[in-house]
């Protein structure tokens, strides 16, 4: 019975997302509890690859509906608001959401791009923060995987990397297609995002395993929607959004 209700939750939480994006709450409160947790995630990304300067991350999750989108384009608002350049692609190209969280055309975009129908001018959008840049999926392609796997995708990165201090890539989750695989393996980092007590504890080692398979660099996981009592206090802090728990803590890859 709780593995239906979470089923439902999550629908609904995946539907509102792709409908209206995803809450920014490091640009709507950016003194709030929640943010300041964004930052403390920031400062121990930064910290977990001091011998390497990280240039590109991947945010995925084993599971749909698990919350990377929301971390993923939060980290990126926090970021910029650190005085960096910063671009997020939404490289899920089959149930995209940053068009519709930072209100920009989506018209064209990455699929735009890898089709070799728009240039790479075209495809970057300005946001509402100072710094940000996205480019948003553009249109449903027939073949995600096969035009992630290309060499223009591989081309596009060295190309965003050497104008961007940071490339923050949103990808699909790795249990349900080969996309996050693909992708990770292009990127300096990789971070799993994994919902306490909604993610199934063989799905996360199921996607750990799979990106291990293609020699990702996962930098660890990011917890979200911890409650305090599932927690026990740990954490701390305050309840944001009804859907995402305000608890976010970074767990570092274990050597």
């Amino acid at each position: 019975m709780a593995f239906n209700l979470f089923n439902r939750r999550k629908h609904k939480i995946d539907n509102t997302s792709l409908k209206y994006g995803v809450g920014l709450v490091t640009y709507t409160d950016p003194k709030g509890m929640i943010s300041e947790q964004f930052k403390t995630i920031r400062t121990n990304i930064q910290f977990s690859s001091v011998d390497k300067n990280l240039k590109s991350l991947l945010f995925t999750s084993s599971d749909p509906s698990e919350g990377k989108s929301t971390i993923s384009n939060n980290v990126a608002v926090t970021w910029a608001d650190q005085g960096s350049k910063v671009i997020l692609i939404d490289a899920d190209l089959r149930r995209p959401t940053v068009h519709k969280t930072f209100g920009v055309s989506n018209r064209l975009g990455l699929s735009n791009y890898l089709l070799g129908n728009a240039t790479l001018e075209e495809i970057v959008q300005p946001t509402v923060v100072n710094g940000l840049y996205v480019i948003t999926s553009g249109p449903v392609p027939p073949n995600p995987a096969e035009l992630l796997g290309s060499l223009r995708t591989k081309d596009l990165l060295v190309r965003l990397t050497d104008k961007f201090d940071l490339v923050v890539l949103d990808a699909p989750p790795v249990n349900t297609v080969t996309d996050a695989q693909v992708l990770a393996a292009r990127v300096d980092g990789t971070i799993l995002v994994v919902p306490q007590g909604i993610a199934d504890k063989a799905g996360v080692m199921h996607a750990k395993e799979a990106l291990e398979t293609v020699n990702a660099n996962i930098l660890g996981a990011i917890m979200n929607r911890v409650t305090e009592q599932k927690s026990g206090g740990y954490y701390g802090g305050s309840y944001y959004g009804g859907y995402y728990g305000g608890y976010y803590g970074t767990e570092k890859k274990k050597k």
